[in-house]
Order: C-alpha cells, then structure tokens, then sequence
C-alpha cells in the first residue's frame, strides 16, 4: 500500500522542554547545563509558533533534522524490500512551504539523503517527493510548486487557519456563535469552507494538473472525515481524502456516495 510520511511539521517549541524537571533530565542526558539550556530555549520560544519556526523552514535552517528523518525512511523502505523482496515506493512529504525555492531544497536534500543510503545498501527504490499546501501563496503558486512536487496533500487544517486567520486553537471560544448568527454555516475547522478555502484548493489542482498532468492529490486534516467536505473533494477531482482512524468508516461511507 502507499504510504506517505510527512516531515517534521509541529512548531518547534512543542519540542522543547518545559519545567525545571525536563530541563534537569534533558541536562543529564545530553551533558549541557541547565542554565544553558534555558537560555537556548527562551532563544527559540516564539510569539506566534503556529506561523513561525516550522515545517520546512525549520528543515532549511536546521537541514540535519531531515536529514535524519529521511535517512531513516530509506534505511527502513531498504530494510523492508530486502526483507520481503517487494517493491515500495516512499512518499516524502515536506510540510508548510510557500515557495518553489523553499521544495527545490529540500528536495535535493531528500535526493542526496536517497543516494547515500542506496550507495550503502547496495540498491535503489523509487520514491517520490511532494508538498503540503497549507498556505495560501502556495496554492496561488501551485504551478510553479508541481514544477518541483510529485505530489500535493492540502493540509486543510492549517489552510482554513491561515485563509481565515482564525487560530484553530482560540477560534472554538467564539465559533459556536458566529454558527448560530449565520457567519459560518458550520465550524470551518469541522466542515471545509467551500466558498474561501475550497476555492484555493480548486485553484491549486487545476494549476497544479496544468504544470504536472498526472499529480497525485489529496487532503489530510480534520476536512478529510467530513461528508460534505469529501463531496466537494469528489468534485475538485481529488485523489484521496486522509482522516484520522476514528473517522475513516464515514470517510469511506461518504466517498463511496459522492
């Protein structure tokens, strides 16, 4: 079966260590001073984490965590096909990009990363490499990003977020009433907003298919377990809708009927 991974995406200071008790076991793990520590991590803390330091940015200044992340898919995609002797093709999936330079990068990082542990195992996979559109530049650049990209995943979730620019976190406090006084027919983070987001995501595939006839395209976020979203996917031409496991029964009920 397919199967695609995504690199590291979740803003960087939810892995940083919080407390004097975390920043004590990190000290004595990694033989660095607690003072020390602290001062690097008041370094890294952001005002805005959900639109800073993440996802591919965090890949081109800080390059060996995807290096790291890609050499153990390839490790383990070799590990497996001499194990079973079949053939998988891993699908590498660089998050939050914004332009075609930012992919062109790390793509070439994934490639070298590949070439390595091919050299080393004594073979070749074939695998891919593509792109989470999650903000908005990308999707009105999609032409030029499926130049580099094999492959789009609409990460909704974070497209609703930066579309609307309403955090998905502090948005539920006042959503229930902006529902009930017809701002939004439903939850924007629940049900995908055909009439905004899904206009960039349709703008995204036609672009997208014009500049890579044949791309692969899907979606991932809370969108892809809802029914009237699926729909509109069925109808943009999607691919594949990805759900979390809770939700794939009515994912599969609701692709099925649209």
């Amino acid at each position: 079966l397919p199967v695609t991974i995504r690199l590291l995406d979740p803003p960087l200071h939810e892995f940083l260590p919080h407390g004097d008790a975390e920043f004590e076991e990190l000290s004595d793990l990694i033989g660095i001073g607690v003072a020390t520590l602290k001062r690097r991590a008041a370094e890294l803390a952001e005002a805005n984490p959900m639109l800073g330091h993440r996802g591919c940015r965090l890949g081109i200044t800080f390059p060996e965590i995807y290096e790291m992340q890609v050499r153990a898919i390839f490790e383990a995609a070799c590990d497996v096909a001499a194990l079973h002797g079949e053939a998988i093709v891993p699908e590498v999936m660089i998050p939050l990009v914004a332009t075609r330079r930012e992919l062109e990068i790390l793509k070439a990082l994934v490639d070298r990363t590949a070439a390595q542990v091919f050299a080393e195992r004594g073979r070749s996979l074939e695998y891919l490499v593509g792109t989470m559109i999650e903000l908005p530049r990308a999707a009105l650049t999609a032409d030029e990003i499926a130049e580099v990209a094999e492959f789009f995943s609409f990460g909704t979730n974070d497209l609703t977020q930066t579309t609307l620019g309403l955090s998905r976190d502090d948005a539920a406090k006042f959503l229930g009433q902006y529902v009930d006084q017809g701002v939004f027919a439903r939850d924007p983070f629940v049900s995908l907003d055909v009439e905004g987001v899904g206009q960039l995501v349709r703008m995204a595939a036609e672009r997208g298919r014009a500049a890579r006839p044949g791309i692969k395209l899907g979606i991932c976020g809370e969108h892809g377990g809802d029914p009237a979203s699926i729909a509109f996917c069925e109808g943009v031409g999607l691919d594949y809708v990805s759900a979390s496991p809770y939700r794939v029964p009515i994912a599969r009920l609701a692709a099925a009927q649209a």
